[in-house]
Order: structure tokens, then C-alpha cells, then sequence
């Protein structure tokens, strides 16, 4: 069993100021474009580049490299999120000036590129992701590669970390997981049942997103009933019938839930960053977890969901962790 109180030393948690300690405002601040206001190195550089899997999918990306590289960073969105959010610029942006190359890939159907594949998104598609990841970790080189994913970002950087047990990703060294959903059914229902803000807000970009996919292929898709859907997870089992290798929405949530026995198969190491105040991730799950030699889960009372950010200075937490235990492993 995981011990919360003693995951980090003192010196290493997470202590935000009282003016930005609620967890609604930590997590409404994560997304706020205010993190990335004046100068983008990061865009200034940012090429972008469709991955082609052995299966046909494409993925859509962009690679913002380094002449004289430490690494190159992963950064993967949350649902309905994108390479373009602003924890994802905001990260980096950050690493990018630390001297890291930087590339943002976007899920399928996220950000804009829900025209390179004409089947939907779904948080099962491991294996397209994996491949994209193993493309992108061959450019490169000899370089080191690390992932950090955010939410249901995390949830697939800690799948492709525990794949790369099976099959290696050249150069991946460290999988870093921020806020991940353990158990997507309680998360989706922890949505639905937490502050309205949060169930409209999903539903309205998915929503937005299915809306999008049926005007580029009208030949397949016609969305008018589902999208009456007034919960998260309504619409989720409205969707099944569009995924009919899934007899029902438990089937499908069952994919990508991570349970203790996952935690135990990797050869790498992981750092999870969950806080205790999450609104949408339930903690029970994690308190049931087992840390090993690989795997660590640096729990932290405050910072909401993918938050952890401070005022006075303006910084975020979790980057910096991240750029101190990366700096520790040279």
C-alpha cells in the first residue's frame, strides 16, 4: 500500500499559495491561456509532422527541435485537449528553453486532424499511439526520450510505458504521468456527478468534436440522437454502437483501467503526480497501488486536476519536479 504522507520528502511538496489553493482553481488555471501570454519559442520553432502507423492511421504532431539537444520531450493532451492547449505550450515551452526538443502529438481526433482518420476516437487505441511514439522516439537518435502525458494523456503514457517492457521505444527512459485517471468509469462518472462546470465543459467539446467528424464523413456518421446526451456518460453508451468489438461501455472502460498487477510489469521508471483535492480523479484507486523500483507516485494535497501552479512567482510545479529528477538521472 502506498504511504500518502511520505511519497515526498518536505522539501519536495507541493506548498501553492492560499490565494490559488482551491482545486477548482487550480484546474480551471491549468487550461488558461494567461500561461502562455508574450513570446512562444516554442511555436517560433514547431514543424509539423503526420505519423503513418503500419495500420494507416495518421497522427497528427508537432516536432519543435534543438540543435544541440538534451532529449527529446513527449508531450501528450488530455481528452478533448490537444497539442495546442495550454498545459501542453505551457510544458513546452519550459522544457524547450531548458534545452530539450520538444514534440506535442495530438491523440486521434484531437486538435485539428479529425480529417486523417475516418474511424472515431477511443481511449482504447493503444496501439496506433504506441507506434506514433516509436516513430517520433527514432528521430531521435542517440538522444534520450522522455514522455509526460496529462489526464487521459497520462493514462496512455503509462500504457506505452508499460508496453515499452514488451517492445522496447528506442531511448525512452522515463514515462512522467500528470493527474491520470486510473479507473475511467469512476472518472467519468466523477465528471458527471462533481461541479457542473466540468460535465459542460467535456460534453460541449465532445460534443463539438463529434459534430466536427460527422461533417468531414457524412457517408458514416449521424450524430442528431446522441448528441440530446446530457451526461458524460450517457453519451459514452450511446457511442457503443460504434464500437461493436465492445458489448458494453464496462467493456470498454475495462481496457484502459489500471489496476495494481499493471504497476508491477515495468522496466523503466515512472513518476505519477496525483493531488489529493483531483475534483475528477478518485483517489481510492491510487491508495490501493503499490510503488516498486520503478514505479513512484509523488502525491500532494493540493493542485487539483493537472494544476499544481503557484503565483508569487508564477510557476508550475510539476515542471519542475519533472526537470529536477531528469537532471538527477544525467
Amino acid at each position: 500500500m502506498i504511504n500518502k504522507n511520505n511519497t515526498e520528502s518536505g522539501d519536495f511538496k507541493f506548498k501553492p499559495s492560499v490565494f490559488i489553493r482551491n482545486r477548482h482553481l487550480q484546474s480551471i488555471l491549468a487550461s488558461s491561456r494567461l500561461r502562455v501570454l508574450g513570446k512562444n519559442s516554442l511555436l517560433a520553432t514547431s514543424q509539423e509532422k503526420i505519423i503513418t502507423t503500419s495500420s494507416g492511421s495518421r497522427l497528427l504532431s508537432f516536432l519543435s527541435p534543438q540543435v544541440n539537444s538534451k532529449g527529446l520531450i513527449i508531450l501528450m493532451h488530455g481528452w478533448e485537449g490537444s497539442s495546442s492547449s495550454a498545459y501542453i505550450q505551457a510544458a513546452g515551452i519550459y522544457f524547450y528553453n531548458l534545452g530539450f526538443s520538444i514534440c506535442r502529438l495530438n491523440l486521434r481526433d484531437h486538435g485539428n486532424s479529425h480529417h486523417l482518420n475516418e474511424d472515431l476516437f477511443h481511449g482504447a487505441l493503444i496501439e496506433e499511439t504506441f507506434e506514433a511514439i516509436s516513430q517520433l522516439a527514432k528521430t531521435a537518435g542517440n538522444s534520450p526520450v522522455y514522455i509526460i502525458g496529462f489526464s487521459l494523456g497520462a493514462n496512455f503514457a503509462l500504457r506505452i510505458g508499460r508496453k515499452h517492457s514488451q517492445i522496447p521505444v528506442n531511448g525512452l527512459k522515463h514515462v512522467f504521468a500528470i493527474s491520470p485517471p486510473i479507473d475511467p468509469y469512476k472518472t467519468t462518472l466523477a465528471i458527471d456527478n462533481g461541479l457542473f462546470f466540468y460535465r459542460k465543459y467535456f460534453l460541449l467539446k465532445w460534443k463539438r468534436s463529434l459534430i466536427n467528424k460527422q461533417r468531414l464523413f457524412p457517408h458514416k456518421y449521424d450524430f442528431g440522437k446522441l448528441l440530446q446526451a446530457k451526461t458524460c456518460m450517457d453519451l459514452t453508451e450511446a457511442m457503443m454502437s460504434y464500437f461493436p468489438d465492445y458489448p458494453s461501455y464496462r467493456d470498454y472502460f475495462n481496457l484502459y483501467t489500471l489496476d495494481n498487477e499493471f504497476f508491477q510489469n515495468f522496466n523503466l521508471p515512472v513518476t505519477i503526480f496525483i493531488a489529493e483535492d483531483d475534483p475528477v480523479i478518485p483517489l481510492d484507486d491510487f491508495q490501493k497501488l503499490q510503488e516498486n523500483k520503478y514505479v513512484q507516485i509523488s502525491w500532494q494535497k493540493f493542485g487539483g486536476h493537472c494544476g499544481f501552479l503557484d503565483l508569487f512567482p508564477l510557476n508550475c510545479w510539476h515542471q519542475e519536479r519533472i526537470a529536477a529528477i531528469i537532471n538527477k538521472s544525467y
